[in-house]
Protein backbone atom coordinates (compact mmCIF):
# COMPACT_ATOMS: atom_id res chain seq x y z
CA UNK A 1 0.00 0.00 0.00
CA UNK A 2 2.82 2.37 0.89
CA UNK A 3 4.50 1.65 -2.45
CA UNK A 4 1.28 2.35 -4.36
CA UNK A 5 0.78 5.60 -2.45
CA UNK A 6 4.36 6.68 -3.20
CA UNK A 7 3.99 5.81 -6.88
CA UNK A 8 0.73 7.72 -7.05
CA UNK A 9 2.37 10.74 -5.43
CA UNK A 10 5.24 10.68 -7.93
CA UNK A 11 2.80 10.38 -10.82
CA UNK A 12 0.75 13.32 -9.56
CA UNK A 13 3.93 15.36 -9.15
CA UNK A 14 5.02 14.59 -12.69
CA UNK A 15 1.60 15.48 -14.06
CA UNK A 16 1.62 18.76 -12.15
CA UNK A 17 5.09 19.55 -13.46
CA UNK A 18 4.03 18.74 -17.01
CA UNK A 19 0.88 20.85 -16.66
CA UNK A 20 2.93 23.73 -15.31
CA UNK A 21 5.31 23.52 -18.29
CA UNK A 22 2.41 23.26 -20.76
CA UNK A 23 0.74 26.28 -19.19
CA UNK A 24 3.61 28.59 -20.14
CA UNK A 25 2.45 30.77 -23.02
CA UNK A 26 5.46 31.35 -25.26
CA UNK A 27 3.74 33.83 -27.56
CA UNK A 28 6.13 36.72 -28.03
CA UNK A 29 5.57 39.82 -25.95
CA UNK A 30 4.38 43.03 -27.63
CA UNK A 31 7.31 45.19 -28.80
CA UNK A 32 8.67 47.88 -26.50
CA UNK A 33 7.43 51.41 -27.19
CA UNK A 34 10.74 52.91 -28.31
CA UNK A 35 10.45 56.28 -30.07
CA UNK A 36 12.41 57.05 -33.23
CA UNK A 37 12.95 60.39 -34.95
CA UNK A 38 11.86 59.03 -38.34
CA UNK A 39 8.36 58.06 -37.24
CA UNK A 40 5.28 60.05 -38.19
CA UNK A 41 4.44 61.98 -41.37
CA UNK A 42 7.17 64.57 -40.79
CA UNK A 43 9.80 62.34 -39.19
CA UNK A 44 13.38 62.35 -40.47
CA UNK A 45 16.44 60.23 -39.85
CA UNK A 46 18.85 61.44 -37.19
CA UNK A 47 22.21 61.74 -39.01
CA UNK A 48 24.26 61.16 -35.87
CA UNK A 49 22.24 58.06 -35.01
CA UNK A 50 22.59 56.76 -38.58
CA UNK A 51 26.37 57.11 -38.50
CA UNK A 52 26.62 55.53 -35.04
CA UNK A 53 24.26 52.78 -36.20
CA UNK A 54 26.54 51.97 -39.13
CA UNK A 55 29.42 51.68 -36.66
CA UNK A 56 27.43 49.20 -34.54
CA UNK A 57 26.51 47.21 -37.64
CA UNK A 58 30.10 47.13 -38.90
CA UNK A 59 31.76 46.34 -35.56
CA UNK A 60 29.15 43.99 -34.09
CA UNK A 61 26.46 42.76 -36.48
CA UNK A 62 28.56 42.31 -39.64
CA UNK A 63 30.42 39.38 -38.06
CA UNK A 64 27.32 37.24 -38.70
CA UNK A 65 24.84 39.27 -40.77
CA UNK A 66 25.09 40.60 -44.30
CA UNK A 67 23.45 43.77 -45.62
CA UNK A 68 23.56 42.86 -49.26
CA UNK A 69 21.29 45.60 -50.60
CA UNK A 70 23.68 48.33 -49.49
CA UNK A 71 26.70 49.60 -51.41
CA UNK A 72 29.35 51.85 -49.90
CA UNK A 73 28.30 54.76 -52.13
CA UNK A 74 24.84 54.63 -50.51
CA UNK A 75 26.46 55.83 -47.28
CA UNK A 76 27.13 59.21 -48.92
CA UNK A 77 23.67 59.77 -50.39
CA UNK A 78 21.29 62.46 -49.24
CA UNK A 79 18.74 61.17 -46.77
CA UNK A 80 21.12 58.56 -45.37
CA UNK A 81 24.12 58.66 -43.03
CA UNK A 82 25.61 61.29 -45.38
CA UNK A 83 29.23 60.39 -44.78
CA UNK A 84 31.55 62.49 -46.91
CA UNK A 85 32.96 60.81 -49.99
CA UNK A 86 36.36 60.65 -48.31
CA UNK A 87 34.87 58.98 -45.24
CA UNK A 88 32.96 56.45 -47.35
CA UNK A 89 36.08 55.67 -49.39
CA UNK A 90 37.99 55.04 -46.16
CA UNK A 91 35.23 52.72 -44.93
CA UNK A 92 35.25 50.87 -48.25
CA UNK A 93 39.03 50.54 -48.35
CA UNK A 94 39.03 48.96 -44.89
CA UNK A 95 36.66 46.24 -46.12
CA UNK A 96 37.75 43.25 -48.18
CA UNK A 97 35.72 41.74 -51.02
CA UNK A 98 36.40 38.82 -53.41
CA UNK A 99 38.93 39.78 -56.06
CA UNK A 100 38.50 39.26 -59.76
CA UNK A 101 40.51 36.42 -61.36
CA UNK A 102 44.22 37.25 -61.60
CA UNK A 103 46.25 37.08 -64.82
CA UNK A 104 46.25 33.29 -64.50
CA UNK A 105 42.51 33.13 -64.07
CA UNK A 106 42.85 32.13 -60.43
CA UNK A 107 40.44 33.26 -57.71
CA UNK A 108 42.26 31.51 -54.84
CA UNK A 109 45.88 31.26 -53.74
CA UNK A 110 47.94 28.06 -53.66
CA UNK A 111 46.30 27.14 -50.32
CA UNK A 112 42.77 27.54 -51.66
CA UNK A 113 42.14 30.79 -49.80
CA UNK A 114 39.97 33.20 -51.86
CA UNK A 115 41.81 36.19 -53.26
CA UNK A 116 40.59 39.46 -51.79
CA UNK A 117 40.92 43.16 -52.59
CA UNK A 118 39.96 46.41 -50.90
CA UNK A 119 36.40 47.46 -51.64
CA UNK A 120 35.47 50.58 -53.59
CA UNK A 121 32.41 52.83 -53.37
CA UNK A 122 30.77 50.74 -56.09
CA UNK A 123 30.99 47.53 -54.06
CA UNK A 124 28.23 46.21 -51.83
CA UNK A 125 28.90 45.68 -48.15
CA UNK A 126 30.65 42.30 -47.95
CA UNK A 127 28.97 39.21 -46.56
CA UNK A 128 30.69 37.56 -43.59
CA UNK A 129 30.30 34.12 -45.21
CA UNK A 130 30.91 32.94 -48.79
CA UNK A 131 27.65 30.96 -48.97
CA UNK A 132 24.66 29.68 -46.98
CA UNK A 133 26.37 26.42 -46.04
CA UNK A 134 29.29 28.28 -44.48
CA UNK A 135 26.90 30.61 -42.65
CA UNK A 136 24.98 27.69 -41.14
CA UNK A 137 28.18 25.82 -40.27
CA UNK A 138 29.39 28.79 -38.26
CA UNK A 139 26.07 29.32 -36.47
CA UNK A 140 25.09 25.86 -35.24
CA UNK A 141 22.86 25.27 -38.25
CA UNK A 142 20.98 28.57 -38.04
CA UNK A 143 21.07 31.01 -40.97
CA UNK A 144 21.61 34.63 -39.88
CA UNK A 145 19.21 36.77 -41.93
CA UNK A 146 20.37 39.59 -44.17
CA UNK A 147 19.69 42.83 -42.31
CA UNK A 148 19.28 45.29 -45.16
CA UNK A 149 15.50 44.71 -45.27
CA UNK A 150 14.93 43.26 -41.81
CA UNK A 151 12.91 46.19 -40.44
CA UNK A 152 10.40 45.97 -43.29
CA UNK A 153 10.37 42.18 -43.20
CA UNK A 154 9.36 41.84 -39.54
CA UNK A 155 5.94 42.62 -38.10
CA UNK A 156 6.41 45.40 -35.57
CA UNK A 157 9.15 47.07 -37.61
CA UNK A 158 11.79 49.05 -35.73
CA UNK A 159 10.17 48.46 -32.33
CA UNK A 160 10.31 44.70 -32.87
CA UNK A 161 13.99 44.70 -33.86
CA UNK A 162 14.83 47.03 -30.95
CA UNK A 163 12.96 44.74 -28.55
CA UNK A 164 14.84 41.67 -29.77
CA UNK A 165 18.21 43.40 -29.36
CA UNK A 166 17.41 44.58 -25.83
CA UNK A 167 15.33 41.57 -24.77
CA UNK A 168 18.09 39.25 -23.57
CA UNK A 169 19.23 38.67 -19.98
CA UNK A 170 15.70 38.62 -18.54
CA UNK A 171 14.82 36.04 -15.90
CA UNK A 172 13.55 32.80 -17.41
CA UNK A 173 9.96 32.13 -16.22
CA UNK A 174 9.29 29.13 -14.00
CA UNK A 175 8.29 26.15 -16.10
CA UNK A 176 10.00 27.31 -19.28
CA UNK A 177 13.09 25.47 -20.50
CA UNK A 178 15.64 27.11 -22.77
CA UNK A 179 16.57 24.69 -25.54
CA UNK A 180 20.22 23.70 -25.65
CA UNK A 181 22.14 26.01 -27.96
CA UNK A 182 19.38 28.64 -27.82
CA UNK A 183 18.89 31.82 -25.79
CA UNK A 184 15.89 33.14 -23.90
CA UNK A 185 14.24 36.19 -25.45
CA UNK A 186 10.52 36.81 -24.73
CA UNK A 187 10.17 39.15 -27.72
CA UNK A 188 10.90 36.25 -30.10
CA UNK A 189 8.10 33.82 -30.95
CA UNK A 190 8.61 30.67 -28.88
CA UNK A 191 11.12 32.52 -26.66
CA UNK A 192 14.03 30.36 -27.89
CA UNK A 193 16.26 32.29 -30.27
CA UNK A 194 19.43 31.07 -32.01
CA UNK A 195 21.19 34.43 -31.87
CA UNK A 196 23.32 35.01 -28.76
CA UNK A 197 23.04 38.45 -27.12
CA UNK A 198 24.75 40.67 -29.72
CA UNK A 199 25.10 43.88 -27.73
CA UNK A 200 26.82 44.76 -24.49
CA UNK A 201 27.56 48.07 -22.83
CA UNK A 202 30.53 49.70 -24.57
CA UNK A 203 30.50 47.18 -27.44
CA UNK A 204 31.62 50.16 -29.50
CA UNK A 205 33.32 53.45 -28.72
CA UNK A 206 31.41 56.34 -30.28
CA UNK A 207 33.64 59.07 -31.67
CA UNK A 208 31.05 61.75 -30.82
CA UNK A 209 31.21 60.89 -27.11
CA UNK A 210 27.74 59.33 -26.91
CA UNK A 211 27.53 56.83 -24.06
CA UNK A 212 27.35 53.34 -25.57
CA UNK A 213 24.69 51.64 -23.46
CA UNK A 214 22.91 48.57 -24.81
CA UNK A 215 19.78 50.67 -25.35
CA UNK A 216 21.70 53.39 -27.21
CA UNK A 217 23.51 50.90 -29.42
CA UNK A 218 20.21 49.17 -30.20
CA UNK A 219 18.49 52.48 -30.95
CA UNK A 220 21.28 53.55 -33.31
CA UNK A 221 21.61 50.30 -35.22
CA UNK A 222 17.81 50.05 -35.62
CA UNK A 223 17.82 53.59 -37.02
CA UNK A 224 20.51 52.54 -39.51
CA UNK A 225 18.65 49.37 -40.47
CA UNK A 226 15.39 51.31 -40.86
CA UNK A 227 17.15 53.60 -43.34
CA UNK A 228 18.61 50.55 -45.11
CA UNK A 229 15.07 49.18 -45.47
CA UNK A 230 13.69 52.50 -46.75
CA UNK A 231 16.52 54.79 -47.93
CA UNK A 232 14.16 57.17 -49.79
CA UNK A 233 11.80 57.73 -46.84
CA UNK A 234 12.58 61.44 -46.41
CA UNK A 235 12.22 62.04 -50.15
CA UNK A 236 8.90 60.17 -50.13
CA UNK A 237 7.55 62.20 -47.23
CA UNK A 238 8.63 65.49 -48.83
CA UNK A 239 6.94 64.49 -52.07
CA UNK A 240 3.80 63.47 -50.22
CA UNK A 241 3.70 66.79 -48.35
CA UNK A 242 4.10 68.66 -51.65
CA UNK A 243 1.25 66.64 -53.20
CA UNK A 244 -1.00 67.46 -50.24
CA UNK A 245 -0.30 71.19 -50.63
CA UNK A 246 -1.05 70.93 -54.35
CA UNK A 247 -4.34 69.09 -53.70
CA UNK A 248 -5.43 71.68 -51.11
CA UNK A 249 -4.59 74.52 -53.52
CA UNK A 250 -6.37 72.73 -56.37
CA UNK A 251 -9.46 72.21 -54.20
CA UNK A 252 -9.48 75.92 -53.40
CA UNK A 253 -9.21 76.87 -57.06
CA UNK A 254 -11.96 74.44 -58.06
CA UNK A 255 -14.24 75.74 -55.30
CA UNK A 256 -13.63 79.34 -56.37
CA UNK A 257 -14.35 78.39 -59.98
CA UNK A 258 -17.54 76.63 -58.92
CA UNK A 259 -18.73 79.71 -57.03
CA UNK A 260 -17.98 81.97 -59.98
CA UNK A 261 -19.68 79.75 -62.59
CA UNK A 262 -22.80 79.04 -60.57
CA UNK A 263 -23.21 82.25 -58.61
CA UNK A 264 -26.00 83.52 -60.95
CA UNK A 265 -27.77 80.15 -61.21
CA UNK A 266 -29.56 80.49 -57.86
Amino acid sequence: MHFKTLSLGIAIGLLASTASFAAVDTKRLPPKEEKFSFEGPFGTYDRGSLQRGYQVYKEVCAACHSAGHLAFHNLTEKGGPEFTEAQAKALATAAKVPAEPNDKGETTDDKGVPLLRSATLADHLPSPFPNEAAARANNSGALPPDLSMIVKAREGGPQYVYSILTGFHGKTPTGFKVTEGKYFNPYFEGWNISMPPPLAANSVTYSDGTKATVEQEAHDVVTFLSWASEPKMEERKQLGFGVLIFLVALAGILFAAYRRVWKDAH
